[in-house]
């Protein structure tokens, strides 16, 4: 067995997961298990019902095609089989994107499409769809000195802390970037660059300049935009009511949010964190020539809200 930490969690798999740094000791009770095993084809009764999964009771049953059927059991437990023809190196990527999300649902924690890194000791998090640019992001910042926190999903917790209630806390995802290869060159990290996301693919793993290991209080969440007319380049907050519906609009396969009964608690959860955290729109150019400056404008922000210290 190998040993990880997820979203906070501990976790024992039967199969290497590159992208991730193996935990020093096993742990006393791992969180979660990932192991190979006998997978059904349908589940008995279920409740709820989609074109590639299905849900009975606490059980979520998944099939990606030509590549693995995932049975998944109370938030603790993921059982793969590879389809016939499949090629079981690419089992591992779903594990941790799809599959895992899917699992942080069942423990009913939020589960935003975001990337995170620290700041001060704050949590930072860039929201958006795929090919908006958050690993990205996360990766200019990393080299910038900020450390890593998660990459692409990110598990909030909504806890409390002393007298405050309602206290939102990012996770550590023990996560390496996955970046595709005209974005390590544009940012310099030949050097950092691993194994293959994927076989054909030209993605990869890139190990980040630093990484934090703990859970953080969320400083701010920014959703990601393109600077398309008549958006104009520039960090501006939404109104609070709009602020709370873009964090659930930006939940992680968030049409599996109502499925799965979680749409009152992703009210609750975007709300708090809305009230506790600063929520903006951070629209910008996709274009590697910009990187700095759209790191001098969240540079600048931080230290307008308090996130970063002048320099004496």
């Amino acid at each position: 067995m190998h040993f990880y930490c997820v979203s906070g969690l501990a976790v024992a798999a039967d199969l290497l997961l590159p992208g991730l740094n193996a935990l020093a000791a096993e742990p006393a009770a791992p969180d979660v298990t990932i192991r190979s095993g006998a997978v059904p084809d349908a589940l008995t009764n279920p409740g709820s019902t989609g074109l590639t999964w299905q849900i009975a009771d606490r059980s979520f049953l998944l099939r990606i095609p030509g590549i693995a059927r995932f049975l998944l059991n109370e938030g603790r437990e993921i059982i793969y089989a590879a389809e016939p023809g499949g090629d079981p190196a690419d089992i591992p990527v779903f594990v941790l994107g799809t599959v895992f999300g899917i699992l942080l649902h069942q423990r009913e924690q939020v589960v935003l499409h975001a990337s995170a890194v620290r700041v001060g000791n704050k949590a930072i998090l860039f929201c958006g769809p795929s090919g908006s640019g958050k690993s990205t992001l996360a990766a200019a910042l990393s080299k910038r000195g900020y450390p890593l926190l998660t990459d692409d999903i990110c598990a909030i917790s909504i806890e409390a802390q002393g007298a405050r209630r309602g206290v939102p806390l990012v996770h550590p995802d023990g996560r390496q970037l996955k970046l595709w290869a005209q974005a390590i060159d544009r940012l310099d990290l030949g050097a950092s660059r691993r194994n293959p996301v994927r076989s054909r693919l030209e993605k990869f793993y890139v190990e980040p300049d630093r990484a934090h290991g703990g859970a953080l209080l969320l400083g701010a969440a920014y959703i990601l935009r393109e600077a398309r007319p008549p958006l104009t380049p520039g960090i501006e907050a939404p109104n609070a009511v709009d602020a709370a519906l873009l964090l659930r609009r930006n939940a992680y396969r968030p049409q599996l949010v109502m499925r799965m009964d979680q749409k009152a608690g992703y009210f609750h959860a975007a709300t708090t964190v809305a009230n506790a955290a600063g929520v903006f729109h951070l629209t910008r150019r996709l274009d590697f020539a910009d990187m700095p400056l759209v790191i001098g404008w969240l540079e600048r922000h931080w230290l307008d809200i308090g996130l970063l210290e002048k320099a004496a």
